[in-house]
């Protein structure tokens, strides 16, 4: 827990203390003779190689809960439960669960502990899949709100409160109104707004907000929708907060009027009952970082780079960047560009193979780039120097747009129910012979993660774009 300092020279210091870590840190100065999981036993029973690879401590330190004082997840006992309620006072959140398999663990227990067969969930078309598979196991059905079209940009945008009021004055057995905040690619919506207007129905307003972890720590960046009247939201650590992969956290608001003991039991149901001591001490380790003066430095730094590379991307007369500029908020270390003349893949292509250089994503119109953590500026300087170098480079003799489209700007012509339509007998077809047939599967590539088709969606030509990496598709039984 957080302490003050005695010393007056430390006065306004505090110390910052990760439980998790330091009991794992003391499980491996004082190791027990191991007779339990993992098999490996400290590593000594695994291939040489590997070993080499990921380090002989990282193996020594590798069990799980209930082993050398380390507590348990689920319940959460000892210095998980300590890790957990300081993450709660470090994002402002009522209740914390460490979560892992990412987010995703975290929407399906919202969708098992909320919501009911029956229910309408209002929901954005750009949602993560995740949120689907959860109406399917609760059996609540997706009310559609459509957010803003950012044509040029082939992607989707904010939004609009007024939608979501709309919706909740003609929609009857409203279980809640979750939403996507911020979308992939940084665009804010008026959360405050939509929260406002959920109270006024009476309905709880869960937010998706994976990719705004780092949210809370520097006023430059958004405001968290914990801070902004949301009930619930679940964050990614593990994208762009510094843990490892697929370690994230779920927040119950502090004015939540939302039922902590079944979102509890749904995870109970759902998390692994062998986790990874390890990447529940990263969540520790993010949270404590993140909240420590070092970690606040970091933070401040990477906003200052993305702030450098913007300023040398508006200099590039090709060059085009999705900002704030437009009429709506942004993140600013979610820098998505595109470049006359290429498609984003094409872009992708061109700094993988030409100059060493991976992004996050690409679509068919631009590419999306991360200001991380981790970056230094040396790096920085780097990107913006190659992408100068592609502007002024004529690549117009290999570009090419590609048959295939990258983000689903769909809206869903739904016949069945989800839960119904996943459950009903199904057959495998040539993808020719899709059109005019209803889907029996949720099909959506990462990144982004978000649907192509879903069970009960009538599927049509316009969806032909984006399967080009499809032969087969599982659809209703005729």
């Amino acid at each position: 827990m957080q302490r003050k300092v005695n010393k007056n020279k430390n006065r306004n210091k505090t110390k910052i203390t990760a439980p998790i870590v330091e009991a794992m840190q003391k499980a491996y100065e004082s190791p027990s003779y191991q007779f339990h999981i993992p098999g490996h036993t400290k590593g000594c029973g695994v291939l040489k190689e590997f070993k080499t690879l990921i380090g002989k401590k990282a193996l020594q330190i590798d069990t799980t809960d209930e082993f050398d004082n380390l507590g348990t997840l689920n319940p959460p006992t000892g210095a998980i439960a300590e890790a957990e309620r300081l993450a709660a006072e470090a994002f402002g959140a009522k209740r914390t669960f460490f979560l892992l398999n990412g987010s995703t663990i975290g929407n399906l227990a919202l969708a098992m502990g909320i919501t009911k067969k029956g229910q309408k969930i209002i929901v954005n078309r750009n949602c993560h899949r995740s949120l689907l598979t959860g109406m399917i196991i609760s059996g609540a059905e997706p009310v559609w709100i459509i957010p803003e079209k950012l044509e040029e940009w082939g992607l989707w945008g904010s939004i609009r409160p007024e939608k979501i009021e709309a919706l909740l004055k003609t929609t009857k057995n409203v279980g809640a109104v979750w939403i996507t905040n911020p979308t992939y690619e940084g665009v804010v919506s008026d959360i405050k707004t939509i929260a406002d207007i959920c109270k006024k129905y009476d309905v709880p307003l869960i937010v998706d907000e994976a990719h705004g972890s780092l949210w809370h720590f520097n006023d430059s960046l958004p405001v968290s929708a914990l801070q902004l009247g949301a009930d619930a939201v679940v964050h990614s650590l593990h994208k762009t907060g510094g843990s490892m992969s697929q370690s994230s956290m779920l927040h119950i608001a502090k004015n939540s009027k939302l039922d902590v003991n079944k979102i509890e039991k749904a995870l109970k149901l759902l998390h692994t009952t062998s986790p990874s001591l390890i990447l529940l001490a990263s969540l520790d380790a993010s949270r404590a970082y993140l909240s420590s003066e070092k970690g606040k430095k970091q933070l401040e730094k990477t906003i200052k780079n993305a702030k450098y590379l913007r300023k040398r991307l508006d200099k590039m007369e090709k060059l085009h960047q999705l900002k704030s500029d437009f009429g709506f908020k942004t993140d600013i270390t979610k820098v998505f560009v595109r470049i006359d003349g290429l498609s984003g893949k094409r872009l992708e292509s061109i700094l993988e193979i030409d100059f060493n250089i991976e992004v996050e994503s690409a679509s068919d119109v631009g590419a999306l780039m991360l200001i991380n953590l981790g970056n230094k500026r040396s790096e920085i300087k780097y990107l913006a120097d190659c992408l100068e170098k592609i502007t002024n480079t004529d690549y117009s003799d290999i570009c090419h747009l590609e048959n295939k489209k990258h983000m689903p700007m769909l809206i869903p012509n739904i016949k069945y129910k989800l839960r119904d339509a996943f459950y009903m007998e199904k057959e495998i077809i040539k993808k020719q012979e899709a059109v005019g047939r209803i889907s029996g599967e949720v099909i959506a590539e990462c990144p982004p993660g978000i649907a192509i088709l879903l069970p009960g969606e009538i599927i049509t030509e316009a969806h032909m774009p984006y399967l080009t990496d499809y032969e087969e598709i599982e659809v209703i039984k005729e």
